[in-house]
């Protein structure tokens, strides 16, 4: 077992990572967090300024966390008002890690129109079902599936997973990465917007979707992905809704993700993860 130690110029909180909606394949077990990172097995645990791990490297950890940026400094480019301030206060070690943008393609299609106990079911079925065996006791772990092993099974074999509609997703999504496997490594070249737009032809990806993807698997800092929370958190504080808006569209959501990138700038995604974390004190509901 290794540990880094945290400065305190530059926090995290690991707990509040892990669990904020951005990664879905890590568990708590007592004192530690257990997940499966790019085919291995790592356990974490904070203990005040250091986190000890056991599977990682000091410098993998370092990097999935993202413990080389300036939060702080990001907090600061953000801070623009009492609202997103209280956010702040409220989730100030909050970090977006760094993931695979294979593994969060599949995820957020998973994502679509459920919850996260759900989201965390789809992909551990998929996981057991589709990925490789890891030895490592205490129970049974898997590898997230790659692209062929997804694209090689009829989706009725994926229809054994539970995934609803989302099988023909995942099953064209997975052959499409497959039939060209430099394709994420040129998405992740692209600027934004184009990046965007090459996501948004997946099969299954919708526009939230697509910005959670690029937020949490191409660390592009300037996505803000709008869900059900942000919309009503931005209704309430930032941006009236428009009139006689009966039911959330698209075109609503287009302005309000033009705004918070606008608003906020080159670290809008921070700004958003702030406010979705806080969404119970934000929206007077301290049960979210």
């Amino acid at each position: 077992m290794g540990f880094i130690r945290l400065r305190k110029d530059l926090p995290c909180d690991l707990a509040l990572s892990l669990s904020c909606g951005q990664a879905f394949r890590w568990e708590q077990r007592g004192d530690w967090w257990a997940g499966v990172v790019e085919g291995e097995v790592w356990r974490l645990r904070q203990v005040g300024d250091r986190i000890e791990y056991q599977g990682p490297t000091a410098a993998r950890l370092r990097d999935y966390m993202a413990l080389d940026l300036d939060l702080p400094a990001i907090q600061a480019v953000v801070d623009r008002d009492p609202v997103i301030h209280a956010a702040i206060t409220a989730c100030p070690g909050l970090r977006i890690l760094r993931q695979d943008p294979w593994e969060i393609l599949i995820s957020f299609i998973c994502a679509t129109n459920t919850h996260i106990p759900r989201i965390r079911q789809m992909i551990g079925s998929l996981s057991r079902c589709f990925g490789e065996r890891i030895s490592s006791p205490p129970g049974a772990w898997y590898s997230f599936p790659s692209p062929e092993a997804l694209a090689a099974p009829c989706r009725e074999t994926l229809d054994e997973c539970r995934l609803g509609y989302r099988d023909r997703y995942i099953h064209g999504t997975a052959a499409r990465i497959a039939e060209d496997p430099g394709l994420l490594g040129r998405i992740a070249a692209l600027p934004h917007d184009e990046a965007r737009e090459v996501l948004l032809s997946f099969p299954g990806v919708g526009p939230k979707a697509a910005d959670c993807i690029l937020l949490f698997g191409f660390h592009r800092y300037e996505a803000f992905p709008v869900d059900v929370w942000i919309r009503r958190i931005m209704h309430r504080h930032y941006l009236a809704p428009p009139q006689g808006m009966k039911t959330p569209s698209e075109k609503e959501d287009r302005r309000i993700r033009a705004f918070g990138r606008d608003y906020f700038g080159e670290w809008a995604g921070y700004a958003q993860e702030f406010l979705f974390c806080a969404r119970g004190d934000l929206l007077g509901d301290r049960t979210r």
